[in-house]
C-alpha cells in the first residue's frame, strides 16, 4: 500500500484538486459522445471506461461471497473504496499507481467532481460494520451514482445529495450489510434512476457456507413488468441517447464471465 497515492478527507465541502491531465475540448467531445463502458468485475466491483478516465469500484480480496470471482487486477486512473471491508475495499497490488478515495468527501480533479456521501453499513446506524461511501460523478455526460453496501433507508438529505442519477448501482442481495430485495426496490424507487443495474447477490462465485445474501432473482421478482434485461455479458456501453424518458431501465450484467473456470 506504501506506493499508493491515498487522498482523504473527513469533511464535506472540502476540495482536493489533484493533477491528472486534461484532453483537449475536442477531445472532450468526443469522449463524451461515446459514453462509457461499464464492465461488471463481481460483486459491487466494476470498472467504468470513457470521458478520459477508468474509474474502478470497490476492489475485493477472494473471500467469502467473492470467494470464486478473477482478482479484479485491472489499470485504473482511479480507484473508489465504498468501505475498508475486504469484499470491497481491497485496493493493494493493483497494477499502475492509481489515485484511490475512500473517505466520504467533495472531490475535484481536474474539473472531474465526486462525491462520497457517508451512510451506515448496516440496518444499526453503523454499529455493526461502520459507514458505507456512496459515490456520485459524472462522467462522459452521464450522472453516476454508486450505493457500494447501503444497507439503511435513504433519507432526505442523503436523497438530496445523491440527485437522480442516470445510472445507479444498487445491492440487491441483502445479508447484514447491504439491502435485500425489498430494501433496494424501494430505494431505487426513490432515486429513480434511469438506468438501474444490481449489485452484490448470490453467483456461483460465492463460499456458499461464508455467504448470507441471496440471488439476483428474487429482487427481479418484485419489479416484474418493469423493463428488465438480462445482459450476455459483463460489459454494458452506455451512452446518452439509451437514456430512457421515462421510468427505470434494469440491467443485469452476467456474472460468468467473471468467475474463475
Amino acid at each position: 500500500m506504501q506506493r499508493r497515492q491515498f487522498i482523504r478527507y473527513t469533511s464535506i465541502g472540502v476540495l482536493s484538486f489533484v493533477s491528472m491531465g486534461k484532453p483537449s475540448r475536442v477531445l472532450a467531445q468526443k469522449i463524451s459522445n461515446s459514453g462509457i463502458l461499464i464492465q461488471y468485475l463481481g460483486h459491487t466491483c466494476f470498472l467504468l471506461t470513457g470521458g478520459g478516465m477508468r474509474i474502478l469500484i470497490n476492489p475485493f480480496r477472494a473471500i467469502g461471497c467473492t470467494q470464486g470471482y478473477i482478482l479484479p487486477k485491472v489499470e485504473a486512473d482511479l480507484v473508489l473504496i465504498s468501505s475498508q471491508l475486504w469484499d470491497e475495499g481491497a485496493a493493494e497490488n493493483l497494477p499502475g499507481n492509481p489515485k484511490i478515495l475512500y473517505q466520504p468527501g467533495v472531490y475535484e480533479i481536474n474539473g472531474f467532481q465526486l462525491q462520497g456521501i457517508s451512510v451506515p453499513h448496516d440496518r444499526k446506524g453503523g454499529v455493526q460494520f461502520g459507514t458505507n461511501v456512496v459515490w456520485r460523478w459524472n462522467q462522459a455526460g452521464l450522472k453516476i451514482l454508486h450505493l457500494g453496501g447501503a444497507a439503511a433507508p435513504i433519507e432526505l438529505e442523503q436523497k438530496i445529495l445523491m440527485g437522480t442519477p442516470d445510472v445507479a448501482f444498487i445491492p440487491v442481495g441483502g445479508g447484514l450489510k447491504a439491502y435485500n430485495p425489498e430494501e433496494a426496490k424501494q430505494a431505487m424507487e426513490v432515486l429513480n434512476p434511469r438506468i438501474m443495474i444490481p449489485t452484490q447477490y448470490l453467483t456461483a462465485a460465492a463460499d456458499k457456507k461464508a455467504c448470507d445474501i441471496v440471488g439476483v432473482d428474487q429482487f427481479l421478482a418484485l419489479v416484474e413488468g418493469m423493463n428488465i434485461r438480462k445482459i450476455n455479458n459483463n460489459q454494458l456501453r452506455v451512452q446518452a441517447q439509451d437514456l430512457p424518458q421515462k421510468g427505470t431501465l434494469i440491467r443485469v450484467l452476467d456474472s460468468q464471465k467473471v468467475i474463475k473456470s
